[in-house]
């Protein structure tokens, strides 16, 4: 709808603006309006679950997915992942899940909720994840949106909730905002970027080589 940020200067409302916890870098702070705020949503507006309950995330690497990791995990939620990749696995360990598994991996038990970012390469495994009465929040859908199966059958009969979620609200990043400071939780960055290699950093995110999120500075 409106020009991007990939910019230099940038010229915003100053009521949009939310104050910087002070215990952030500016680059780790930058995270949270975007892959944060939608897990934020996800997470605590959108998936019903209450801490204590179990969450499986989809993907253990991007920055959408550590972000839920480390959220859930400092809210006392139960976190599960996936990852197809060994190292990925033991780093999201390391920043708050409880269990990894590998993709597509019966699980020992269901949950409540499943974040879906993947998309179409891991629906059926989220939605047979889910026990009955269970929500899947899904935000993206990275390796395409047209499932094999859409698994509808199983979604009236176990009368599951498919939500979807983008991004949040103002109020909704004031409350990240404090969340992350009252919990000493930081972002996970898997690298830092000069704009001008802009680039080199979406490659890396199309090739899926990333653990947290990628941040441009000037």
């Amino acid at each position: 709808m409106h020009d991007g940020t990939l910019a230099e200067r940038v010229l915003v409302p100053s009521a949009n603006l939310v104050p910087k916890p002070e215990a952030l870098s500016w680059e780790a702070a930058a995270c949270l309006s975007t892959a944060w705020l939608t897990a934020y949503r996800m997470l605590f507006t959108k998936s019903g679950v209450r801490p204590g309950g179990t969450v499986l995330v989809q993907g253990a690497g991007g920055g959408v997915a550590t972000a839920l990791i480390q959220l859930g995990s400092a809210a006392g939620y139960r976190m599960w992942a996936t990852s197809r990749d060994e190292a990925r696995g033991e780093r999201a360990l390391e920043i708050g899940a409880d269990r990894v598994f590998g993709s597509g991996e019966r699980l020992p038990a269901r949950v409540e909720a499943v974040m879906e970012t993947v998309g179409a390469a891991t629906w059926s495994h989220s939605i047979n994840s889910l026990r009955p009465g269970g929500t899947i929040v899904v935000s993206g859908a990275t390796s395409g949106d047209a499932p094999a199966k859409a698994e509808l059958t199983k979604i009236f009969f176990k009368q599951l909730r498919v939500i979807g979620s983008t991004m949040g609200t103002r109020d909704e990043l004031v409350l990240l905002a404090q969340f992350v400071t009252s919990q000493g939780v930081e972002p996970v960055i898997d690298s830092v970027m000069p704009l001008a290699d802009a680039r080199d950093g979406f490659a890396k995110m199309i090739d899926g080589d990333v653990f947290g999120k990628v941040v441009f500075t000037m």
